[in-house]
Formats: structure tokens, sequence, C-alpha cells
């Protein structure tokens, strides 16, 4: 029998989850969530709205330009991960602080949106995978660093400040390095993502 959210205002439509991200997120983890919930019988209906090539300060305009009408999509759930274009060594650049205004002004946008029953939508931010040394032009061995000593406890020090869930998926890909062959992970590591994902709404979703 699927399971039914009490704070949804239309149990027929059970719950909403708007994805927010880079490439990593416009690629696949938000698929295989759907696919998950699913084999759950959890009703949901995951948004995918993560845009490929985004930089923080380019998704924050995005937002502030079309934050209206993402708003009318009333979801329960936003799943937020951002920071990875940032470390990239061209025009994508973020140094940290221009990176943690962005990710400020992105959460205070979010926290404007709400549930269809009024409530304010909860966010959940996550870490973002470490960048493999290897990795080609236009990341560097410096973007490597990066994520782990700026971006990374910049994420970690929102979160804390804001009081929103953190999801740790840099510790989930450090583990499995294999899954990681580049920027973006394996079709393996999007399932291991997704797996994350879900593993942190679970207890949120039956408040």
């Amino acid at each position: 029998m699927p399971f039914f959210f009490s704070f949804c205002s239309s149990p027929s439509r059970g719950v909403i989850i708007l994805c927010a991200g880079d490439s990593i997120t416009a690629e696949a983890y938000p698929h295989f969530l759907q696919q998950l919930l699913n084999r759950e019988g959890i009703r949901a209906k995951v948004l995918n709205y993560g845009r490929s090539g985004n930089a923080s300060g380019e998704y924050r305009r995005f937002l502030e330009e079309n934050g209206a009408w993402l708003k009318k999509k009333r979801p329960d759930f936003i799943l937020l991960q951002l920071g990875t274009n940032d470390v990239r060594a061209d025009g994508d650049h973020a140094d940290t602080d221009a990176f943690a205004a962005n990710m400020k002004a992105i959460l205070e946008v979010l926290g404007g949106f709400s549930d269809r029953t009024g409530r304010p939508s909860r966010v959940l931010l996550a870490t973002i995978p470490l960048v493999p040394a290897n990795t080609p032009p236009p990341f560097s061995p410096e973007s490597s660093r990066r994520v782990t000593a700026e971006i990374n406890p910049a994420i970690r020090s929102l979160a804390s400040a804001a009081g929103i869930p953190l999801v740790d998926n840099h510790a989930l890909f450090a583990g499995r390095p294999d899954l990681l062959p580049g920027i973006h992970p394996s079709r393996d590591g999007y399932r291991l993502l997704a797996s994350n994902w879900l593993a942190a709404l679970r207890p949120l979703l039956r408040k």
C-alpha cells in the first residue's frame, strides 16, 4: 500500500520533491530517486531543476529571475547541491566568500517557498563530491583542494547557520571513489547518490 503524508493537502498527489543544482543534479539522480520512492511505495513527484554548467552565481540568477513560477510547484522538500563549477579554473571560478554569499542568497530565495498547506518547504543542503585529481581542464589540482578545504566547509557552515539538514555527498564518494570517474558519477554512482538523498529524507517524510 502506498505511504501517504499527513502534511500534504492533496494525498492523491503525494509528496513533491524539487531537486536544485548543477549537472550532477540535471543528469540523473532525480530519476533514480523517483525510482527508489516508487519501489518503496512512497507516492512522490520528483522535479528536476538542475542546470548543467551552473556555478552558484548562475543558479542564484536563475532563481531570482524564475522564483515566482518555481514557487507554484509547491514542493514539500528542496534538495540543493551546488559548488562543483565554482572550483573551476576558468571564468566560472568563484572565491569562497563569493560562493558563500551566492549560496546564502539562494537559501533566502528557497526560504520563501511553501508546500500545498502553506508550510515552508523543507530544504536539505548537500556537500559536493570530490574532484578527482586527474580531472582535465577547466578543473585543476587546485579545484580538488578547494572542495575539501574551502567549499564543503562553507556549505557545512551555511547549513548550521540556517538550521537545515546537511547531506554529506562528499563522504559518500570519498568512500567509493570508483563510482566517481570524473566530475560526474557513474550510473551506479548516481544510484548511490539517490539512495543517500532518500536516506536523509526518510525521517523527515514521516514528520
